[in-house]
């Protein structure tokens, strides 16, 4: 079966499972657990040896037990930045002892941890395939990751959730951070006895997160058929759940493994059975593949009825009901006679309920993302909007995602309209290439600095780069001047 048709299945939002191959692919600066631990001893020993010997202590059978060599490294790593207070490390020992004023106590180690992976940069001949994960997340439900660095819940604007977060989450827009997060250094599991606790308190954890293995599609990223971590999440599910029966032929049919195979096209998504220690072999959905961007397109034009953000907005209001918020439900006919497709949900004031998502002022403040996320479904209101002549609307970005807008003509010829009238205007800063530089220049009026703006990007002598991070930064994203300014970037970039 090929990818697009896999996807396509889906009726419900699938939930990402992210591992560390993820930041190996995107990231300029990031490690295997082995590399982590590894360039930490390098960075303490001058040399290779110490970790060397640790690996050899701590191997049996060929495979390295790395919590066990954490929890070594890291008594190492303290004793040898207690006895040096000022030498290489004095930056680590800072902070510690900074901490430990405050009665925050947080290792060393897990402070260099911390160090070493918050800031992160894209490779650059990635950057366009990060662009088509980011589309991804309109689509997607929740997150779980074994990641420290906090790269795939930047991308997809997610919340962090660490530890008993968790279990009290509203799991849309969330991203579970299950060995912690360099945000928490505290919360992060690397070593053995960091391992064992988290085994002791796993079990709610692990039942929030059966939860979504059983009602969503789980995509894993980043992971190989041998991880430990997929045979561990096959074995809990199929603790629970009777691999016969029809519910566990669900989870598989919307269970997928995107495996790395370098240099490969394949879109071919194919069944594999895995061995697992005390069950029966489980048959599995995989692709190996190289073209993650293809994959990412069809996560990204998958068309479900409501958008997993939206379903957030509504899981929020249903919490306040349950807690006893003082919201109104208005049930309006008997809803178990409905078909699904028959139902609305509506919220919002009591005085004035109607069926619309986004009104054209909320598509605009919203423009760059509606872009970025090919928000095709959503730009298809546009033609249930009464756009008036005097109105600046940026539809020549629209209907690069968007090509059935019906009613294009008549707002392409509005926004040419207002176009040619700006490009009419006198230019009050022709000496200026920049918007910074209009807007220090203190010979342009406060009331003509838009205007000048908008004829130095008509011009050609403001760049688009410029122009996109100034709206993007805008305060006041209702304002006129704003849409102005928006409309004429539009024309600019997509006309």
């Amino acid at each position: 079966m090929k990818i697009d048709e896999f996807i396509t299945n889906f009726n419900n939002h699938p939930v990402l499972f992210v591992g560390t191959g993820i930041s190996l692919r995107y990231l300029e600066n990031t490690f295997t657990w082995d590399g982590l631990l590894s360039h930490i001893s390098n960075e303490l020993k001058g040399n290779d040896e110490f970790y060397y010997d640790l690996k050899y202590k701590y191997q049996s059978n060929g495979e390295y037990d790395y919590p066990k060599i954490a929890s070594e490294l890291e008594a190492e790593f303290h004793v040898i930045l207690q006895d040096d207070r000022n030498g290489k490390f004095k930056n680590i020992n800072d902070i510690f002892y900074e901490n430990i004023a405050k009665n925050i106590n947080i290792s060393r180690f897990k402070i260099f941890i911390t160090e070493l992976l918050k800031s992160y940069s894209i490779k650059e001949d990635k950057k366009a395939e990060v662009a088509e994960l980011q589309k991804v997340r309109k689509n997607i439900g929740s997150i779980i990751t074994t990641n420290y660095d906090t790269f795939i819940e930047d991308v997809f604007e997610f919340k962090s959730l660490i530890g008993n977060e968790i279990l009290l989450s509203n799991p849309y827009g969330s991203s579970y951070k299950i060995h912690g997060c360099i945000r928490h250094p505290d919360k992060i599991i690397i070593t053995d006895s960091d391992y064992a606790n988290f085994e002791d308190k796993y079990e709610l954890i692990r039942a929030q997160l059966l939860s979504l293995f059983i009602h969503n599609p789980i995509i894993f990223l980043g992971y190989n058929l041998g991880d430990k971590n997929i045979k561990s999440i096959l074995k809990t599910i199929f603790t629970y759940v009777d691999p016969s029966s029809k519910t566990a032929e669900r989870i598989r049919s919307n269970f997928l493994l995107v495996e790395y195979e370098e240099n490969s096209e394949n879109l071919e998504v194919v069944e594999h059975d895995i061995d697992i220690d005390g069950m029966s072999t489980i048959r599995i959905n995989k692709i190996k593949t190289d073209n993650f961007s293809e994959i990412y397109r069809h996560l990204g034009t998958l068309s479900l009825p409501v958008s997993a953000m939206d379903i957030r907005k509504v899981q929020n209001v249903v919490k306040e009901i349950y807690a006893g918020g003082n919201i109104k439900v208005s049930i309006t006919e008997d809803i178990e006679s409905l078909k699904n497709g028959e139902k609305v949900l509506a919220i919002g004031s009591t005085k004035t309920i109607k069926y619309e998502y986004h009104t054209a002022e909320e598509m605009m403040i919203n423009y760059f993302r509606l872009i970025e996320e090919s928000n095709h479904q959503l730009l298809t209101l546009i033609e249930k909007h009464r756009i008036q002549r005097n109105q600046f609307f940026p539809i020549f970005g629209f209907i690069q995602v968007q090509p059935e807008i019906s009613n294009f003509d008549k707002l392409k010829e509005i926004q040419l309209t207002k176009i040619e009238s700006l490009k009419s205007t006198p230019d009050l800063a022709t000496s200026h290439s920049s918007i910074e530089g209009i807007n220090n220049d203190e010979n342009v009026s406060a009331s003509k600095k838009t205007i000048a703006i908008v004829k130095g990007i008509l011009s050609g002598r403001i760049n688009l780069e410029d122009a996109e991070q100034y709206l993007k930064e805008y305060p006041e994203k209702r304002k006129t001047d704003y849409k102005k300014l928006l409309c004429v970037y539009d024309y600019k970039k997509y006309y």
